[in-house]
C-alpha cells in the first residue's frame, strides 16, 4: 500500500478534486465542495512545492488540514448556504401570481362570469362577492382566484 501511496502526483489530487466536485453537484452538501477545493489546493502544492517536501504523507496532511479548515470555515462564515431556500410563493402558480394585478373587463361579468384582460392574456373571471355588475371597459383588480377563474373587483 505504501508503495502505491509513494506514487501519488498532483494529477491524482486534481482527479480527486474533479470527482468530489461532481459528487457535490449531485448532493448539494457544500462539504464535498470544500473537500474538492482542498484537493485542488493539494494538487497545487504537489505541483509547485520542492520535491523534498512532497512526500505522500505530507500531501495527505495538506489535504486533511485544508479540508477540515475549509469545512469549518464554510460552516462558520456561511451558515445560510446549507439551508434550503424557500420556494417563491407564486413560482409555477400562474393563477396565484394574478392576485393584485390590474386588468380590464373584455366580456361583461353579468350572471357572475365573464372575461378580463390582464397583461396580454384574457382570463375567465367572476365578480367578487358584493361587487356590482362589471361591464366591458371597467378597470378591475384581481382579488383572489378560484380554480382557473380570477375573482375581480372594481379598481
Amino acid at each position: 500500500m505504501e508503495q502505491l501511496l509513494t506514487q501519488i502526483t498532483w494529477w491524482h489530487w486534481l482527479v480527486l478534486a474533479l470527482i468530489l466536485f461532481g459528487i457535490e453537484m449531485l448532493t448539494g452538501t457544500f462539504d464535498l465542495l470544500m473537500a474538492s477545493i482542498a484537493a485542488a489546493l493539494t494538487a497545487g502544492f504537489a505541483a509547485f512545492a520542492p520535491e523534498s517536501a512532497t512526500a505522500w504523507h505530507v500531501q495527505v496532511l495538506v489535504f486533511t488540514v485544508a479540508s477540515v479548515a475549509l469545512i469549518l470555515a464554510s460552516r462558520l462564515l456561511f451558515p445560510g448556504m446549507r439551508k434550503a431556500s424557500p420556494e417563491h410563493p407564486t413560482l409555477n402558480k400562474r393563477m396565484a401570481s394574478l392576485v393584485g394585478q390590474r386588468g380590464e373587463v373584455t366580456r361583461d361579468l353579468s350572471g357572475g362570469q365573464g372575461q378580463v384582460k390582464i397583461g396580454d392574456t384574457v382570463w375567465g373571471a367572476e365578480a367578487a362577492d358584493g361587487e356590482g355588475p362589471l361591464v366591458i371597459g371597467n378597470a378591475v383588480i384581481v382579488d383572489s382566484t378560484r380554480g382557473i377563474m380570477a375573482v375581480v373587483r372594481k379598481a
